[in-house]
């Protein structure tokens, strides 16, 4: 007989632990509707330890649950297979880690990957996950992004559990995020705290793009605390920036709403994001320098990327040091 034909128990995995049991239904029995399982709720027929469930209960790792016979439940189809990963691709990847232990993994992502896929993006490391599993039971996944043209400190989590104590980490204040950036310019105060709301609009005509504006009336709020590290006169500086949200651009508009843009910004900066120098400009200067990280059995840990070798040759073309 069919598996779906008959009455299951279910013991509830480590890794699906505080799931709706909606959610867990979707996961592992993706094609009984929504409908379908509202019913078997209604009519007891779906047993939480041998209780009465509703779709919002949440389950705990050890729980068992009762399934009951799904006849005519269409079999999912088999995922789609990916493209085999390329060994020197994935050996390159596996170099970048900065860190890994049982419940995350950093990398030093550099600047020109793209984090996710778009219509216009092929290669990205969201496609490339499987490279950094080791010994995990799957591949890693995504809790926070950096523009394809930031490098720095990119951090993954190894288990759907971490997953959600590492995105509720990024939502709060408790994740330390600290970004360098090469500015054009010297901003006056030379420490401060930019508090600029900011909301998406259309690009300007003819662009077709998107972008970030400041917006106090109807934007999202935003706030970055900065401090100059070093400076070449007025020229260049070089910037500590801790973005307190999460916006997207942030730290490019407010440096920009500050006169100071990003070195390399043409996107938000213009033509006043750029400098003559020997060899031309055309990368952005901002690398995510370093994430401290609470841990969920106490403590803390510090992950430091490389400055790029782009800002590196900046930096000693204008005599710029950080501490």
């Amino acid at each position: 007989m069919p598996e779906q034909n008959k009455v299951q128990t279910r013991i509830v995995a480590a890794d699906d632990a505080e799931m709706r049991l909606d959610r867990w239904f979707k996961r592992h029995f993706p094609t009984l509707g929504h409908g379908r399982l509202e019913k078997l709720l209604r009519t007891g027929q779906v047993r939480i330890n041998g209780k009465r469930a509703q779709a919002g209960d949440r389950i705990a790792a050890g729980d068992t649950i009762r399934i009951p016979p799904l006849p005519g439940l269409d079999t999912p189809p088999p995922p789609r297979t990916k493209p085999a990963l390329d060994e020197k691709e994935a050996r390159a990847l596996q170099k970048l880690v900065l860190y890994r232990d049982a419940d995350m993994l950093a990398i030093d992502k550099p600047a020109g990957l793209a984090v996710q896929g778009g219509s216009k993006t092929l290669k990205h490391l969201d496609g490339m996950l499987a490279a950094l599993q080791f010994d995990a039971p799957e591949p890693p996944r995504l809790v926070h992004r950096l523009d394809r043209d930031t490098s720095g400190v990119l951090l993954l989590a190894r288990t759907r559990q971490a997953a959600k104590h590492l995105t509720a980490l990024f939502r709060s204040r408790d994740m330390r995020k600290i970004y360098w950036a090469v500015v054009v310019g010297r901003p006056q105060p030379e420490e401060g705290d930019i508090r600029l709301a900011l909301a998406k609009r259309l690009g300007r005509p003819g662009e077709g793009e998107e972008r970030m504006v400041v917006d106090e009336k109807d934007g999202e709020p935003a706030r970055t605390l900065y401090r100059l590290l070093d400076s070449a006169g007025n020229k260049v500086s070089l910037l500590e920036l801790e973005p307190l949200t999460g916006r997207t651009h942030q730290l490019r508009v407010h440096c920009q709403a500050i006169d100071t843009p990003i070195l390399g910004d043409g996107k938000y900066g213009g033509k006043a994001a750029f400098v003559a120098t020997e060899k031309a400009i055309t990368q952005l200067h901002l690398v995510a320098r370093e994430l401290r990280i609470p841990k969920r059995g106490g403590g803390s840990i510090t992950v430091r990327a490389k400055t790029p070798p782009h800002m590196l040759e900046t930096m000693k073309f204008f005599g710029l040091g950080g501490d």
